[in-house]
């Protein structure tokens, strides 16, 4: 089930089944927002099957150690020139395409100018400003935006969670799907949420020795990285909202100086998940900051 995106469903189901639809497309916007979800219900639309468990023409691109290597493309450009097995066309959806090395990119864009046969290739990425701007400029762009709270609130209460849970999910979801899957998967999720919100309210207002501390005890356990920047984009984001909303400028953090710091978070997330930066050394550069 697709939770809200109802504009950019619309468009697409009508592309479906009009039959003629670009070879390309970019779906794009935050993470977890629901993206490579939307793709896989659209393939399965075209397709007419689900294909949430695969399917012999449909090629699955995901990135090996933090990036999309040249090796993967030129074995999906052979995989793509092949006939179709049982389906009408060849798909390929290449996740996080954002993390295609340069040689990915440009081996996937001679594809991308000379398309063979009757094929389809979705990228998904929540950081399209990395890709070239010629593979940009040559795939239909799709754009999904966080879900309203209406829209998330209905499904919450179709899905018969309490009132209570309800108005936390809403409020801690920031409008994306895939983290209230992830609440709705594990019961212990939002407590755990919430835990990991007062720690990162506590050591935002500590000593820069704790801060410090805190992220050479993160860059440790390089699997919790992502989720930990995650985590201080919803507490920073709701600091934000909150200060526009009281129309406050002063205090600790201004709503400029709470834009800076998620841009900064942003890009350390990027930075770590990209290169082999010293992930102790981003963090610590964050910590100053904040």
């Amino acid at each position: 089930m697709i939770i809200g995106h109802g504009k950019q469903w619309k468009l697409l189901k009508k592309v479906a089944e009009a039959g003629e639809f670009s070879h390309a497309f970019l779906f794009s916007g935050q993470d977890k927002i629901g993206k490579k979800k939307v793709a896989l219900e659209w393939l399965s639309l075209i397709f007419g099957q689900n294909l949430q468990k695969g399917h012999p023409d449909l090629i699955m691109i995901e990135p090996e150690n933090k990036e999309i290597q040249i090796g993967q493309i030129r074995d999906l450009i052979w995989k793509l020139s092949l006939k179709p097995y049982s389906a009408t066309i060849k798909a390929a959806l290449i996740n996080e395409s954002h993390l295609m090395n340069q040689d990915a990119q440009t081996s996937l864009l001679k594809t991308l100018e000379e398309p063979r046969g009757k094929t389809l290739l979705i990228l998904v990425s929540d950081s399209p400003e990395y890709l070239l701007p010629t593979i940009i400029s040559r795939v239909q762009t799709v754009k999904f935006y966080p879900v309203e709270k209406g829209e998330i609130r209905a499904f919450l209460q179709k899905s018969k969670v309490s009132q209570e849970e309800t108005e936390e999910i809403v409020e801690i979801s920031s409008g994306k799907p895939g983290k209230i899957i992830d609440m709705l998967a594990d019961s212990k999720k939002l407590a755990e949420f919430n835990q990991k919100i007062k720690e990162i309210s506590r050591i935002s207002d500590s000593s820069l020795a704790v801060k410090f501390q805190y992220a050479k005890d993160l860059s440790e356990d390089t699997g919790k990285i992502k989720e930990a920047l995650d985590l201080w984009l919803s507490y920073f984001r709701k600091i934000l909202l909150s200060r526009i909303k009281d129309g406050k400028e002063s205090g600790k953090y201004s709503p400029s100086s709470l834009k800076s710091i998620l841009n900064l978070i942003q890009e350390t997330k990027l930075f770590i998940s990209r290169t082999n930066v010293s992930a102790r050394l981003a963090l610590e550069r964050l910590m100053l900051e904040l």
